[in-house]
Order: C-alpha cells, then structure tokens, then sequence
C-alpha cells in the first residue's frame, strides 16, 4: 500500500481554522509546550532524523505532510508510510500522520517558508535524565549558559550531536532549545543529540563529580586551545596549564553572545581556555566557538583511545 493511500483514508485537513490545526500552531508557545510536553519539528531533514530516532524509542506523537513535500522526496515518503502504517504497532511507535493542504501547513508553522512537513514530538524523550548517574560516565558535555540567540544554541547543540557529545546542557536564562527556531537550526539533532536538559550555571560541574574536567570558552582566557591540542597531539612534555588536557572527559561551558560568562561562572571551570583568532575578526560568536572547542575535545580524545 502506497504512503498517500495510507494518509489518506482519512479526509486530507484543509480547514486552517480547525481545532487540531491551532492547537499544532498553539505548541510555538513556550507555556504550551511546558504545559503539553510537545515541541515541534519541522523540515524533512529533521523529520528524517526523527523517525529514525522514533525507530529506536518512540518520540513522535503526529506527523502533517502535504502531497507536494512527498513527490518531492520519495525517501521521505517512504519512512512516512512505515511510521504511519506499521500494521500491528511496535512499543507504540506507529504515529498519526495525516496530509494536509499547504494553507493548513502553514497555519501549524511558525516559519516564514515553511517545507511541507511538521511533526509533533514528546519533550520528554529529548529533555532526558541527567547524565551523572549513568553507569558509563560521559566524556564529553556541552554547556549553554544564558545563551539566548535560538540559532546559536541550535547551531551548538548540533555540533554537540556531530563531535559525539554525551549531553547538552541548557542553563536558566538561556532559550527554550525546543522552541521552532532552536529546533530548526538543529537541522534535527534535537532528535539524536543524547540529552538537552535545563540547569543551574553550578549544576553541570556536578560533572567534575564525575571526573570531568571544566573549560570554560573565553576570547579573554589565559589557556589557548591551540597549545591545548598540541600538547594532546604530542602526549609528552608539560601542558599548557597545569592538570589540562584536552584527551582526558570534558564538560565546556560557553557563554552568553554579548556578555559571556559571568567572573562567578569562571570561577567554575579548571581553566580558561581561547580560541585563536587569526583574522581581523574581533572573535566568534557561539555556536562556532563551541564547534571548534567540542571538536577540538572529540579529536583528542579519539586519539588518545
């Protein structure tokens, strides 16, 4: 049975005005998503990444395609179909899905062009447990803290999921990460990114319990992450500053766009650690800085083992 066979046995929305579209459209509001426990993905990068993700654990609760968005990837048609019409329902994974007309699509989105699918996902299989109390100890977490600008933390929570990050934290003061636009510029990590949780600036040090070490990103620190990585690459001879070495778990901290981290916040960390400039640039912003940093953890690390 075809996918649109499948969604259509059931009238195709149409009304954008209908009960089920506002209360879709509604989940662009932080109280509602607090409220409900749901979030939405858009983009069919991002629904692919998160039917892969429901494969493993369900995270979806509905699925709204157009008919334009699945003739022009039959890919995604596909993994649609399979989500959609299983015939007896694994752990709960087959999820509502329904086509709608493009004037539906976008009452339910908040983007300015949106790309013919939105899903709608349960917060509560993105916002997972702290990372602490696992019996294999993370090696490499990721901080936002205050960071405000919903493309950067999308951006870092990205990179997060690329360089193998075991946990992204989010402090208070810092956006919502399952907001549309955060959840858009993850270009669907917020799916596969192991954890995304809320916190205090002090809580993720709770990781040093752990035996993590503390970076703080800071275009003003006294440790430069260049010298760091040689001296992980060369594994002889004195670090840069003393017990820092980018090889060993790692939990970064990274700050607010304008203001940074706070003196108090970088107090937290072992070190303050610089990412060169080597332009005119007067620095980076965050989700690049973070890039670099993370990466520069993942490939010492990697090369250690």
């Amino acid at each position: 049975m075809s996918t649109y066979e499948l969604l259509s046995r059931e009238r195709t929305l149409i009304n954008p005005t209908a009960d089920r579209v506002k209360d879709v459209a509604a989940l662009a509001r932080p109280r509602q998503r607090a409220k409900r426990g749901l979030f939405l993905v858009e983009g069919p990068q991002a629904l692919r990444e998160a039917l892969a993700a429901h494969a493993q654990s369900p995270i979806l609760d509905a699925l709204y395609v157009t008919e334009a968005a699945l003739e022009r990837d039959p890919a995604l048609a596909g993994a649609v179909g399979a989500a959609a019409g299983s015939p007896a329902p694994v752990e709960g994974r087959r999820v509502f899905a329904r086509l709608v007309s493009e004037e539906v699509l976008a009452a339910m989105s908040d983007a300015l062009t949106p790309q013919g699918v939105l899903a709608v996902a349960h917060a509560a299989s993105v916002l997972r447990a702290d990372p602490w109390g696992r019996e294999q100890a993370p090696r490499l977490v990721a901080a936002m803290v205050r960071v405000q600008d919903p493309g950067n933390a999308g951006t870092l929570i990205r990179a997060a999921d690329a360089a193998g990050a075991d946990a992204v934290f989010a402090s208070s003061g810092s956006v919502d990460v399952l907001g549309p636009k955060a959840v858009r510029s993850t270009a669907g990590s917020c799916s596969t990114c192991p954890s995304a949780s809320t916190c205090t600036s002090r809580r993720p040090c709770g990781g040093r319990r752990s035996g993590l070490q503390v970076l703080a990103a800071d275009g003003h620190g006294d440790v430069d992450l260049d010298d760091l990585s040689d001296a992980a690459a060369r594994a002889d001879g004195p670090p840069p500053a003393e017990g820092v070495d980018l090889r060993r778990p790692t939990l970064w901290l990274f700050g607010n766009e304008a203001r940074g981290l706070t003196g108090a916040e970088k107090s937290l960390a072992d070190a303050r650690v610089a990412v060169p400039v080597y332009g005119r640039a007067e620095s980076l912003n965050v989700g690049t800085a973070a890039t670099v940093c993370l990466y520069a953890s993942a490939r010492a690390q990697r090369t250690a083992r």
